[in-house]
């Protein structure tokens, strides 16, 4: 049967949250084109743009690890080394 996908009517109500992805993906999506070239904004445009964004995105903080990991190989894998250099050789 042609015509619109079932869903697709009036009565179909978007919860809160969709509606604000959809306002986050649409300021991201101006920014973007902004960039890219197909967009023209006014330096205040970008720097709200960039204000809504940092209110509704978590910032990913960079971290810097200082240590070290030390894996401890299992019995079967420890065999197959021993295997495949031909001696016992701590892994």
């Amino acid at each position: 049967m042609a015509g619109r996908p079932k869903g697709s009517g009036a009565n179909v109500r978007l919860s809160e949250t969709h509606r604000d992805k959809i306002r986050k993906s649409n300021i991201l999506n101006a920014l973007i084109e902004h960039v890219e070239g197909e967009r023209e904004m006014s330096a205040t445009q970008v720097s709200a743009g960039l204000g809504l964004l940092k209110k509704a995105l978590p910032d990913l903080a960079a971290i810097e690890f200082d240590g070290t990991i030390t894996h401890e190989a299992g019995d079967s894998i420890r065999q197959l080394m021993e295997k495949v250099n031909g001696r016992t050789r701590s892994v």
